[in-house]
């Protein structure tokens, strides 16, 4: 796709990446609409199937669907329980599949899908398990789905720690270095506007 004007859903919108990730698509001449569970455009927990349903309903037709939301537990893996793999799972990989699977009725016949996972997926940390095994998860998931979605797009943005949260998080991932905001942004707009798909973009 080019830099034609799409109607794009951004999941997560007031977080930290969400809103770099709105301001670069809204400054290209896209329609972001925008969606959290206590803020937004759409209020919606996306944790929940059925309020996927209902966010899908509101929506309209779109071209684009971009997650920049994703909740994990950090904790030592011998502190990590049952009820933690759980949260993980529902919380970053679940919740991005379900995304996907009933938003494909919902999406233009060559749009896309643009989900978020991680650097854990590949560089662990102390304490990160839960989300590396999440991380890992969406990876493995776009890839596969990507073989049958087409021409539908479906690709995932893999960041490392954001330069602008290095105060706040940097001393859990030592000597990894840090990525800008607006790089991760950059391959938002990568996925949505080019024409990849199955891509993993490492960043």
């Amino acid at each position: 796709m080019t830099n034609r004007h799409q109607n794009i859903l951004l999941i997560g919108a007031s977080g930290t990446l969400g809103r770099a990730v709105h301001q670069t698509l809204a400054s290209r001449g896209h329609e972001v609409r925008t969606v959290g569970r206590t803020s937004g455009d759409l209020r919606h927990d996306i944790s929940d199937p059925a309020q996927i349903t209902a966010l899908y309903e509101a929506a309209g037709p779109l071209d684009a669907v971009v997650s920049a939301a994703g909740s994990v537990p950090y904790k030592p893996l011998a502190e990590l329980g049952p009820d933690d793999w759980q949260a993980a799972f529902t919380g970053k990989v679940l919740s991005q599949v379900e995304l996907v699977r009933q938003g494909l009725a919902h999406v233009a016949a060559r749009g896309s899908f643009t989900l978020i996972t991680g650097v854990l997926a590949h560089e662990p940390i102390l304490t990160g398990a839960a989300a590396s095994l999440a991380n890992g998860a969406v990876e493995s998931f776009v890839r596969a789905a990507a073989v049958e979605l087409a021409p539908q797009r479906v690709n995932a943005v893999s960041p490392n720690v954001f330069t602008e949260s290095l105060d706040t998080y940097g001393d859990f991932f030592p000597g990894m270095g840090s990525v800008p905001l607006e790089r991760v942004a950059q391959a938002y707009v990568r996925s949505v506007e080019g024409a990849q798909t199955g891509q993993i973009y490492r960043l």
